[in-house]
């Protein structure tokens, strides 16, 4: 062949590969790092490593695509994060979602996140939102309805309201930063609380600090898109 630079007179270019013998032994071959979790997936040894666990507000602004909540909360579950509450809901623009996900993990540990998500193709940014931002989230609080003046006094004491109220039960609606919800529902569980739904919290970074780091919000229905 035409190609082949033996065959056209040429001399064959030189193995570069070491000989068997200069090869390392078993012993002596560098291995991956990290152990591996049941999936399979190898662990980064740094995120593993002792470290303090915190609570960050991560923001990830994605294209509205099928399954896209599930591709994102599974990628976290699969490497063995601690997801203490997802949220999602919609932004300015129409084909685009802002999914808010709180979590319990060391600096690596949100790191990693960040960068796993980012690769996911639908996610146009991620990132911590700021410590200062504007969190916020919903409680729907079932108790039970012996007392109502006393439970329309805590909710009011909780800028609450009452969303529903019977003969057996009363449902409040409450908003507000994680702290005052839980001491909220401290004082509720005096009459008996039936049931409970928690958003948990969402969340947007004061000023003209975009949330999602690179973030470039779009206005009047134009595009969101990274910041270039």
């Amino acid at each position: 062949m035409s190609g082949d630079s033996t065959a056209s007179g040429g001399a064959p270019e030189p193995d570069s590969r070491p000989a068997p013998s200069e090869q390392p032994g078993p012993e002596e071959r560098t291995h991956p790092e990290g152990r591996r979790n049941l999936e399979g997936i190898r662990i980064d040894p740094v995120v593993e490593a002792e470290h303090d666990s915190r609570r960050a507000v991560i923001s990830a602004l994605v294209e509205d695509e099928p399954g896209v909540l599930a591709r994102v909360s599974g990628l976290v579950s699969r490497r063995q994060f601690n997801i203490e509450s997802l949220t999602v809901g919609p932004t300015t623009v129409e084909s685009h979602s802002r999914i808010t996900m709180v979590v319990e993990e060391t600096d690596p540990g949100i790191d990693q996140i960040e960068k796993q998500m980012a690769k996911l193709k639908p996610v146009i940014s991620v990132g911590e939102v700021a410590g200062d931002a504007v969190t916020s989230e919903l409680v729907l609080l079932k108790v039970r309805g012996e007392d109502p003046a006393a439970v329309q006094a805590v909710t009011e004491m909780y800028d609450g309201r009452t969303v529903d109220a019977g003969s057996e039960t009363v449902t409040v609606e409450l908003t507000g930063h994680k702290s005052a919800i839980d001491n909220a529902i401290a004082a509720f569980e005096r009459f008996g609380i039936v049931e409970i739904a928690r958003t948990g919290p969402t969340a947007l970074a004061r000023g003209n600090t975009p949330t999602a780091p690179g973030e470039k919000p779009g206005t009047a229905g134009e595009p969101t898109t990274h910041d270039s």
